[in-house]
Order: C-alpha cells, then structure tokens, then sequence
C-alpha cells in the first residue's frame, strides 16, 4: 500500500514538472514571437504608420514569414476605395485594425485575442506563432459560402473582406456590410 502511494506520489510530482516546463515552453514562444515596427512596412501610408507607433503596436509574424506580413491592402469597405488592415499586437494581444480610406482617425477595431492562442508545434518540438491575414476576394468569399450550407443570408460580396487565419487549421472572414462587421467561415 505504501509503494503504490509512493508510486502514485512520484507520478503525479512527474507531470506536475512536467505539465510547468511545457507551459514554460508556450509562454517561451510566445515572448520569443517575432513582432516588427511598423516602419518594417513602409508601404504602409506615413499617417496609418504612425497611429501604430502612437499604439504601441507591433506587427507578429508568422513563424514561417519570409517577408513582413500582417499588414494588408484592399476594399474592405466598399469596392474602389484603397483601405488597410494590420494585425496589432499590444502586450501579446492582437487585433485587426481597419484603416478606411487611408484614414487613421476613422480606424475600426476588431476584438483582440493573446496572441498565445495562435501557437503550435511546427516540427522538431518547435512552437511557432500561427496567425495571418491576407485579402479575401469577393470570389473567394462566394466559394467559402458555396462550401458552407450553414451560412443561410449572406451579403452579395461586391468588395473584399479580410481573411484571419490560424495557419494550417481554419480561418474565418471579416465583411463590412455597409454597418457592422460579420464573421463569416473561412477555409477549413
């Protein structure tokens, strides 16, 4: 009886230490996350650059970016009209920051998420950082709610919309309707 309390006592020490050093290792990486300026992305217009610098904002890279991404350009408001989206992270909490017309004073904010819930093994016990945005087409949109038979009324797709993805797993899309943003399902 004393060896199996023992038994049971060694175990539960073990994956106790255990249980530590892995959550040591996801906090490690999370710090360790690649986070650029924002004059990392001098496309970006010298106006939107600097209310990310008045922000605070850092831009997080996926862990396989060869280039600055997470900063994007399209017609996320309405076709024709050049807007930005950037992925801000402030105290390893990002968010999607829209930019309509080039206009900081008028930017939208999404909810933020840690960026710790966008983590993963990415080989050879590496934890890599795993989220992206990229521009959603009214094309691409249209065959994401062909695929989905959940999504009953949708708008017509006249302009892009933002894809936010969690690299290797699912994304969702962000599409201004005119007065709010909707979270549609993305690749799967």
């Amino acid at each position: 009886m004393k060896s199996q309390l023992r038994l049971a006592l060694i175990i539960t020490c073990c994956a106790v230490l255990d249980a530590t050093a892995v959550t040591q290792d996801w906090e490690a990486a999370d710090r360790a996350t690649r986070r650029l300026a924002p004059a990392a992305f001098p496309q970006l217009p010298s106006s939107i650059r600097d209310a990310l610098v008045k922000r605070g904002c850092t831009i997080p890279q996926p862990y396989d970016a060869r280039s600055p991404e997470n900063v994007i350009k399209g017609s996320f408001i309405r076709a024709g009209q050049t807007d930005w989206a950037v992925l801000c992270s402030q105290q390893r909490i990002s968010a999607v920051l829209v930019f309509p017309a080039d206009n900081p004073a008028a930017v939208m904010t999404m909810p933020g998420a840690a960026d710790l819930d966008f983590l993963q093994g990415v080989g050879n016990g590496a934890i890599g950082f795993s989220r992206a945005i990229t521009v959603a087409t009214p094309k691409q949109m249209r065959q994401y709610a062909a695929d989905d038979q959940s999504q009953k009324k949708l708008p017509a797709f006249r302009h892009d919309g933002i894809e936010d993805a969690f690299i290797g797993k699912a994304s969702g899309v962000l599409y201004w309707d005119g007065t709010r943003w909707l979270s549609l399902r993305g690749a799967d």
